[in-house]
């Protein structure tokens, strides 16, 4: 009976090896947590072809809106580890998000992130035919109109809304942030006047051209795709926020899967081509493999639960 048993194990554990090695052996899900249209849609769809020749499986996107992305990760917490379920996560929301509500579904150290591919900064951005020329105009009508000024972006506990939160500390102005589910829904709401202004990523401006007016960006040195839109920095704000994109698994995935997967993600990242192809659209090009975006993610953690702490404080 001891003679079968460990043959029964020995026959498992051989199982779990080769469906590793053999990975992968059936279409694969790539999961956006956001609504279509947006920055993540865009880069996925760019890396789709790609990551299908490469893995020699269908490659699927689908999309999961809720929560500011959080309704995805709380579901890719829970899923099966094996690697047939990609999802793209987004810096700082799988941070803030726990953080400012712990019952949320998922904790940072839930998402296993494999490679961060890209980042953006915040850009605010007002409809073309706007009254607002300039972040002053923005901020005085604000100071002028307490909490009348409405700020749209994407999700809540992301960086949207953290950009937001900033300005308004920054500033000693009163805004009201309105919510989307994603960058897809909430430009319409922008051009249909159903908010003042956007914080958003220099992305959704590429894509929207002359029907939106850039008033700053939320980076360290202007950006080379509005070159004439100046940073908060250089108007007085000293506010630097934005999204890191990269894909994740759950915890338990195999590490040879993660590695397959890293590889892929990486390879893609690489190639001259698709590089452009993300520059022109707004995208700064990352390429931060398992253990550089574990660092990463450690020192991000750092800087938000301190950014959180003194938000809590300053409320009390």
């Amino acid at each position: 009976m001891r003679k079968i048993f460990t043959v029964v194990l020995l026959c498992l554990g051989l199982a779990v090896t080769c469906s590793a090695a053999g990975f992968p052996e059936k279409p694969i899900n790539y999961i956006i947590p956001f609504t279509p249209g947006g920055e993540s849609d865009y880069a996925a769809k760019l890396q789709q072809k790609e990551l299908t020749t490469i893995l020699g499986q269908p490659v699927n996107i689908v999309f999961k809106p809720g929560a500011g992305g959080a309704f995805a990760w709380a579901a890719l917490a829970k899923s099966q580890p094996d690697g047939y379920n990609l999802t793209i996560c987004n810096l700082p929301h799988i941070i803030v998000q726990p953080l400012a509500k712990p019952t949320i579904g998922f904790k940072t150290e839930d998402i296993n992130v494999i490679y961060i591919f890209n980042s953006t900064p915040n850009i605010l951005l007002v409809a073309q035919d706007s009254p607002f020329h300039s972040l002053k105009d923005l901020v005085k009508y604000a100071k002028d109109n307490p909490s009348v000024v409405t700020i749209g972006g994407s999700g809540l506990n992301t960086a949207n809304y953290l950009g937001v939160i900033e300005l308004a500390k920054a500033a000693k102005a009163k805004f009201t942030y309105l919510n989307y589910p994603g960058s897809g829904t909430a430009l319409p709401a922008l051009l249909g006047h159903s908010v003042l202004a956007l914080m958003t990523s220099p992305t959704m401006a590429v894509s929207y051209g002359n029907k939106v007016r850039p008033l700053a960006v939320q980076s360290a040195e202007r950006v080379s795709s509005f070159s004439n839109v100046p940073t908060f920095k250089e108007q007085g704000y000293n506010i630097v926020e934005g999204t890191y994109r990269g894909i994740a698994v759950p915890n338990g995935t195999p590490a040879k899967t993660m590695k397959i997967l890293e590889d892929a993600f990486s390879k893609i990242n690489h190639d001259p081509e698709f590089r452009q192809e993300m520059e022109k659209l707004g995208f700064k090009v990352e390429d931060y493999g398992i253990a550089a975006s574990k660092k990463l993610i450690m020192e991000k953690k750092k800087h938000y639960t301190e950014f959180m702490d003194q938000l809590k404080q300053g409320a009390e």
